[in-house]
């Protein structure tokens, strides 16, 4: 079972320094555009998401270097520590998202809305998109009146990212649940996400993994909960991008 806690304790496990400038704010040189950095690091654009903060957690047991889009910096610093550089601010600011993107080579979007200024973008070699569309193209009545927004933003994103001339990973998942990663296998099956759940740790789980492995152009698929067994993603991702037509 995958259970993903955080706070001082996975601070201190991790030995990081329990201090933080009283401010929240990093220091300068912390802060500084460093043009010929060399890009390592991941971004989370939403640290503050539940399913985001999930992602961070798994990047920081593998020992990635992390960025994160927060509304609070010290609020995200409590939480992560120094394992995270936690940048504030509105993702639609082009001078914020290039402070983000320096030193970045792949980015992950657990959620929609985060999409924007793709001229930004430049020199990512691996955009990850955890989408929510097949959920609401399979609502009906109420429920797709109620989506309708969600859907749209989905949608707009998804086109985005596939006309970024940047290699992508799409994850159509189904309705996203509250329940322990790890317990249950995976379907993979075209139109699963539509009707089938998902766990929102293995959801995390699966974008983290994602970043092994990267496409030539563009890979989609779906997974939901199910019965099939995943012994090693990175074979498994393999397998799906030489079968991709994408």
């Amino acid at each position: 079972m995958r259970r993903l806690v955080c706070g001082p304790k996975l601070r201190k496990w991790y030995g990081a320094p329990e201090l933080l400038p009283k401010d929240g704010s990093l220091s300068e040189e912390d802060m500084s555009s460093e043009e010929d950095e060399v890009r390592d690091a991941v971004l989370v654009t939403d640290g503050d998401n539940e399913i985001g903060q999930m992602i961070i957690l798994s990047l920081i047991i593998k020992r990635t270097r992390i960025k994160a889009l927060v509304k609070d910096k010290r609020v995200a610093m409590e939480a992560f520590g120094t394992y995270v550089e936690p940048i504030a601010g509105d993702a639609r600011d082009r001078s914020l998202l290039k402070k983000a993107l320096s030193g970045v080579r792949a980015v992950i979007c657990p959620n929609e809305g985060f999409i924007s200024n793709l001229e930004s973008w430049k020199g990512l070699q691996h955009v990850i998109l955890l989408s929510q569309l097949s959920v609401y193209r399979g609502s009906s009545g109420v429920q797709a009146i109620v989506t309708a927004n969600a859907r749209k933003q989905a949608e707009q994103d998804e086109s985005l990212v596939m006309a970024s001339g940047i290699p992508y990973t799409i994850i159509r998942t189904g309705l996203l649940i509250n329940a322990p990663g790890g317990n249950q296998g995976f379907n993979f099956k075209e139109g699963c996400a539509s009707q089938g759940k998902l766990s929102k740790e293995d959801a995390a789980f699966i974008c983290v993994e994602a970043l092994e492995t990267l496409p030539q152009k563009g890979l989609i698929f779906e997974v939901v909960n199910g019965e099939d067994k995943v012994m090693d993603w990175k074979e498994w991702f393999a397998t799906l991008i030489d079968k991709s037509q994408v």
